[in-house]
Formats: C-alpha cells, structure tokens, sequence
C-alpha cells in the first residue's frame, strides 16, 4: 500500500525556518521531519512514497537525490587519471520515492488530486507532512478495511484544534468542521487510510481536503474515526519544533519506534 504525504504548503507559521525549505525538510535529530513520518510507515513494512511537493520542491527532490550518497561509506578513486565511486557500505533505506510536483498554491484536496494517477485503483494511506505520531499504523488499516468506509481518520486529542470530528459511539462520522475557538473536541490527525473512491470527492487544485470532501464524506456516511490516544504532535510554531527536538535528544521521543 503507498503512503501519500502532503509536503507542499508554505509554512508560514514557522517562517523563521521554512523561508529557506519546506516544512517537511525542517530538521529533528538533524533528520527533516518528513524522513521521521516515513521511518514510522516503513517500521509497520510501508515503503512506497509519493510525495505531494511544491513550495522550494526542489529542495525535496536533492535531498533524496543525494540521500543515497550521503547514507553510504563511499570510495573515490582518482588515482591514475580514475574517476571512480564504489560504494562500500550502504545505510540508506528500503524505499521507493516519488516525488510530484503538485504545484505552488495547490489546496490540498487539489494535490491529492494531481496524484491520482499514481494510486489509480488502489486503496492508499495519506497523511500530513509536519507532523508524528506513535500510532500502531498496522492496526489503522485493519480497523479502515474492517469498516468498508472510503475514509479513515485518525483521530487525536490535542490542545492546539484542527479539523473538528463529531464521532458516534461505534466510530462512525457523522460530521466536520473547521474548528472553532470554543471547541474542544478530537480532532484531525492525518494518518488516513483511503480508496479511491476519495477522487469522486475532489474536484480540482482549488479543492480544501478537509471542508467541502470530508463534508460530503460524512455527509454519506462514508467517514470513520481511528481513535488514538497516544501521542500525537505537529510542527506549526518553533515552539512545537523544539518540544520535538528535546524529546528526540532525550531519548524519549513516542514516535521513534525503529531502531537506529
């Protein structure tokens, strides 16, 4: 199953980093924050990407470029008028990346959109690409395929709000919408698993993922809540950045399931 993550937003919130890359590229442990979501689907055996890019996507695309590179012990031979690389041993990961440009100021419904070719009739897990969970991935998708819903949400409980989800006792989604300063309900972690289905939901890049699409979506009871109460966090502010970047340097970050 390939894992979609949104990558292409502006960051404008944690502009005192994301003036030079995007979001995603934003380091924990001197590792962007993109590479730690993929750590985490790879741990549970996921190790398909593609990557809705756009904002300085370029950036995205050398780093992987060079990923390989810079991940392995490496001799240059230029003895002799050579020119040559052999690459001794190799740390890098077992992951098959694409990369899409998805546009500048694409929604991200409409990025999900462009990406439809590349998921075309297959069930795929999305999520966003600034923020980590110790989610059991495994078991998301299990409950999703146990649902026969086209959508499953993973909700979250945090003090910041996003997307509100007004959930039935059997975990059904009977509505959303955009929160609300007053609200203090679950709300919207990412860590969706779709079918495709979803692409009859979207219309073009002007398409907002998470208000007309999920509105319809719980609208024809097609929308359903993975309840997850461990831990949860995303890098809007530089606070955020730092909270993540102590717990990682403490040893004691929930996310970090894999071993180095």
């Amino acid at each position: 199953m390939k894992v979609v993550i949104l990558a292409g937003g502006y960051g404008t919130r944690i502009s005192e980093e994301s003036h030079l890359k995007p979001k995603p590229m934003i380091e924990i442990g001197r590792k962007p924050i993109l590479w730690h979501i993929m750590k985490e689907y790879s741990y549970y055996g996921f190790n398909e990407f593609i990557i809705c890019a756009g904002y300085k996507q370029h950036v995205i695309k050398e780093w992987f470029a060079d990923y390989f590179l810079h991940n392995s012990d490496i001799t240059f031979d230029f003895t002799e008028g050579k020119n040559e690389m052999t690459v001794l041993n190799q740390h890098t990961e077992s992951w098959k990346v694409t990369v899409v440009d998805t546009g500048l100021d694409t929604m991200t419904g409409g990025r999900v959109k462009r990406i439809q070719p590349y998921v075309e009739g297959e069930t795929f897990m999305l999520t966003y690409g600034d923020g980590v969970s110790d989610v059991n991935i495994q078991k998301l998708v299990e409950f999703h395929k146990a649902s026969g819903k086209i959508c499953t949400i993973t909700s979250v409980v945090f003090e910041q709000l996003k997307g509100v989800l007004d959930i039935t006792d059997s975990d059904d989604i009977r509505s959303f919408r955009e929160k609300d300063d007053l609200d203090g309900a679950r709300i919207n972690g990412g860590y969706m698993v779709l079918e495709p289905e979803i692409f009859n939901y979207l219309e073009d890049d002007r398409t907002v993922f998470e208000k007309t699409p999920m509105q319809r979506l719980a609208a024809d009871g097609q929308l359903k809540a993975y309840r997850h109460d461990g831990f949860w966090q995303c890098m809007d502010t530089k606070r955020e950045m730092e909270k993540l970047e102590e717990l990682y340097q403490s040893g004691k970050a929930p996310w970090k399931t894999w071993e180095d």
